[in-house]
């Protein structure tokens, strides 16, 4: 179902099925010794979709449709990415950050399986059900938060930064902000706003992470389409064309110098190589080669 405005999900459902896809595959990371996030795989199980417990469970087989895209592809893929957000994290905390914020959260794990330092509040930012539901489930697992941990439960869309005060939270104090997997999921208008309102909170020091995918259109190239047709036909209702925002948007790179960042980025290929990784050779990926991860740093 395409995107409406105000629309909301769960994580079994349009934009928190994406969140699930993407624990499933850190999952698949950790194990393969790739990344260590050991909640991923519980957290997925307890969201309970079914084509995701079957994913672990080794039970769907892309191969038919392309046999370059195996576990271990999907685990590096994610390894890559997972530990670019992780450095930005530990890099900055190395630097006497003591404050991260995770937006649009997700089933992300990073407030309870990094080594943040003594003194550092982790703010976790995503709608109530998703807040709600990721809180009390690895609290029945029995898992600790390594820092001071804080849950904003909000809408993005909302005044987010006035719940993320309310709960706490210094702009005065520099920042080290995550936007992971995010960007395609807001208009243009949306994402040039997301950047302006973290400016504006970050003071001196902090520090960005984040993605830029120069042709969101590849959402909805053949090769996507045959990859989304074979997930439903195993179970999964993700139609990732409906769920991204197509058309004209700022360069991320661009954007964020214009607002005073120092911006570095590295493309998939690169980032791979950097990981000891091969970049996929096949239609699929080369639709996403071009794709950017990119780290800034304010002042």
């Amino acid at each position: 179902m395409a995107r409406t405005e105000g629309d909301s999900w769960d994580l079994a459902s349009s934009v928190g099925a994406t969140a699930t896809m993407v624990a499933a595959q850190r999952a698949l990371g950790h194990r393969e010794g790739m990344i260590d996030d050991p909640w991923a795989e519980p957290l997925v199980r307890a969201v309970g979709a079914d084509f995701f417990v079957r994913m672990l469970d080794g039970d769907v087989d892309f191969a038919d449709l392309d046999p370059a895209f195996t576990v271990r592809r999907a685990a590096e893929g994610m390894a890559v990415r997972t530990r670019w957000f992780d450095q930005m994290f530990l890099d900055a905390a190395a630097s006497g950050v003591r404050q991260a914020v995770i937006l649009a959260a997700g089933l992300d794990a990073r407030g309870y399986r990094l080594a943040w330092p003594a003194g550092t509040t982790v703010y976790e930012v995503d709608q109530p059900e998703v807040i709600a539901f990721k809180t009390a489930t690895l609290e029945g697992l029995g898992a600790s938060p390594t820092a001071t941990h804080r849950t904003v439960a909000i809408d993005l869309r909302e005044d987010w930064p006035a719940a993320l005060r309310e709960a706490g939270f210094d702009p005065s104090q520099p920042t080290a902000w995550s936007a992971e997997g995010l960007l395609i999921y807001l208009p243009s208008d949306a994402q040039d706003r997301l950047f302006d309102l973290i400016t504006e909170l970050s003071a001196p020091g902090s520090s960005l992470a984040t993605e830029y995918v120069p042709d969101i259109d590849a959402f909805l190239g053949d090769r996507a389409k045959a990859l989304t047709d074979r997930m439903k036909e195993m179970g999964s209702d993700i139609e990732m064309g409906d769920l991204v925002y197509h058309g004209d948007r700022h360069n991320v790179i661009d954007y964020l110098t214009g607002k005073g960042w120092t911006v570095t980025a590295a493309a998939a290929r690169d980032a791979h190589e950097a990981n000891g990784f091969d970049f996929p050779d096949d239609a699929m990926s080369a639709a996403f080669g071009d794709l950017s991860y990119v780290r800034a740093r304010l002042g």
